[in-house]
Order: C-alpha cells, then structure tokens, then sequence
C-alpha cells in the first residue's frame, strides 16, 4: 500500500504551487484547518488561491487514509476488480487518485463537488496522469447530484459526512448505495464525532441490506464502549513545503480516520481486526481485537510460542488476525 501521493500528483502540485507565497499559503492553509477541525470541511474555501493551499494541507493526508480503507476492501474482496468509480464531495481529487492508485482496472471516473474552485483545480491535477486525464467532475450537490450519474462498481465520499447534517448525511449514503452496484466507502476523521457518524451510516446500509467488508468482521452493533471509539492511524512522510505551510516541525503525521466498507455480494469470513497499537513485552505481544463473535477481545500471544509470537510481532494497528483465536491466544 502507497500512503504517498503519486509521483504525478507531487509534480502536478509543485507546479500549481510555483510563485505561491508561502506565508499567505499557510495564513490560509490555518484557518482551514481550524474550520475543517469544527466540522466545516471545504465550505471556506471561495478561490483558487485557497483551493491550492487546501490541498498542499490536506491531499497527503486525505490520500493516505483512503489509500489504507481501500486497501482494506482489497484484503476483504481480492475478487473485486471495478471498473467505474464515484466520488462524491470530491474536492480536489484526492479519493479517486486514491482508487485508481489501487485499483488499476478502474476506467470510468466521475467526480461531483459543489465548489467551482476545487474543481478547477482536480481538472488541472488530472490532466497530469494519463490515467485521469478522461476523469469527468461535476459540478453540484453531493447527494443531488448523484442522479445524473449512472451506477457505480465503486463509490466513495471521503470527509464529506462530517460538513452535512444527519438528514443530509443519510440522504447521501442512501443516494450513494442506491448507486452503488460493487461496493461502497465511507471515510471520516477520526474522532469521536466522525466515528458516531460512520457508526449512523453503517447501520443505515446494514438495514438496506449491505455486506460489511471493513474494518468491521461482523454487523453485530461495535462492540467499543466510550470513551473509547473505532478508529485507525495512517503515518505520512511530510515534504519541505509541507512542513512550512503547516508550521510544523515533526517531519511525519499520522491522520486519524474512522470508516466502513459494505458490499453488496457477499464476502468470505472475516478475520479479527487490530483495533488498537499492539503493546510489546518481553513475555508477549497483547493485542486488541475486534472479533467475528462482535466482541471486544484482548489477546496475549505468548513469546514461549514462537511461530505465532512472530506473526503476532508484524501486527499493526487496523490490520487484520490470518490465525483463529481463543481468549488465551491464538490457536495452534
């Protein structure tokens, strides 16, 4: 799995980013991250100026997230092959750079966002790749819009759920499901608030008759008690221009995410899925897992067993278990 953007995307946005004031870009690139922070997405970005220092800020980390959730759909169907993709609430791109990345039998991509700037922009970034230069964006309502588009064998809105309310929320999972004729991704922030929303919409697809794919093993209702909430951590490299237009000096970040995956055939049996950082000791690895039965289970894989402290050593946080389990740890 690639959590770094591609080599055409970086050298697209180098370009667009030629001349750019980098102390405007990051004036910029602050205030949106406190709107995104509250919940307000896209919805202060009003030119091109903005566009650009949008996704310098967050295209790396939005790319990242999603490049993990689809190669969580992958592991789930390693059937699945699509060839016509949906992205709703696209922004600048991000996701559909994100799937055809992942998935190199998509042909049809069909962007929708409502905001002329963003979209200006993904237009000027696809044309750097052959392989999105036929990509088409629309512009309009993520949920109204979906009507003129033909169904989908992949759909996604990515960090769009968090900017509507709930009756907004569920008009868009519904009209995206609806077109949805392979499978469906939801991807949120992780926090709390974005994991109560992944949650709402996983029990509307459930009802409707979706198949849950990731990261969940079951349909029971998650099994995680607050204060604690699913979610998962993707680590990203940060570039030079990165760092100065986010003020930081940490040269990587993890982005936080909360998502679901659901399709409409059935899948394989699920295994147990990592849910939390695998604590190390010198007398086990103690893992957190999310199981089959719609449980919470904390396992001890013990050192005196070698082969499975091995596997159990290469886990990481969202992974999923290829061994069965019992509460004591994994069966011989």
């Amino acid at each position: 799995m690639r959590a770094d953007l591609p080599p055409e995307l970086t050298a697209a946005l180098a370009r667009e980013s030629h001349g750019l004031s980098r102390s405007d870009a990051a004036r910029r690139a602050g205030t949106m991250s406190d709107t995104y922070r509250s919940g307000g997405g896209s919805a202060v970005i009003a030119d091109a100026r903005d566009a650009l220092a949008y996704a310098l800020v967050r295209m790396p980390a939005t790319f990242a997230a999603v490049a993990a959730c689809l190669d969580a759909v992958a592991v789930a169907r390693p059937d699945f092959a699509p060839q016509s993709l949906i992205d709703a609430g696209a922004g600048p791109g991000t996701a559909t750079w994100a799937a055809r990345a992942a998935f190199p039998t998509l042909q049809t991509l069909s962007m929708l966002d409502a905001n002329p700037a963003l979209r200006d922009l993904a237009q000027r970034l696809a044309a750097a790749s052959p392989a999105m230069r036929d990509a088409t964006y629309r512009l309009g309502d993520a949920a109204t819009g979906l009507g003129a588009l033909a169904a989908a064998d992949l759909t996604l809105a990515s960090y769009v759920i968090a900017e509507l309310d709930a009756a907004a929320a569920r008009r868009l999972v519904e009209r995206l499901w609806e077109k949805t004729t392979g499978v469906l991704l939801l991807v949120e922030p992780g926090t709390p608030d974005g994991t109560r929303r992944i949650l709402a919409a996983r029990a509307d697809l459930i009802a409707a008759g979706a198949h849950v794919l990731a990261p969940c093993p079951h349909a029971a209702p998650c099994p995680m008690a607050e204060p604690a909430w699913c979610h998962f951590a993707q680590r990203l490299a940060r570039s030079r221009d990165h760092l100065r237009i986010k003020q930081a000096d940490v040269p990587y970040e993890d982005e936080k995410y909360s998502y679901v995956a659901v399709s409409r055939p059935s899948a394989a049996a699920r295994d147990s899925r990592v849910v939390a950082t695998p604590r190390l000791s010198k007398a086990a690895v103690a893992l957190r897992l999310c199981t089959p039965a719609g449980q919470i289970a904390e396992v001890a894989v013990p050192r005196r067993d070698k082969p499975a402290y091995a596997a159990a050593r290469r886990l990481r946080w969202g992974d999923t278990t290829t061994a069965g389990l019992t509460p004591d740890g994994f069966q011989k």
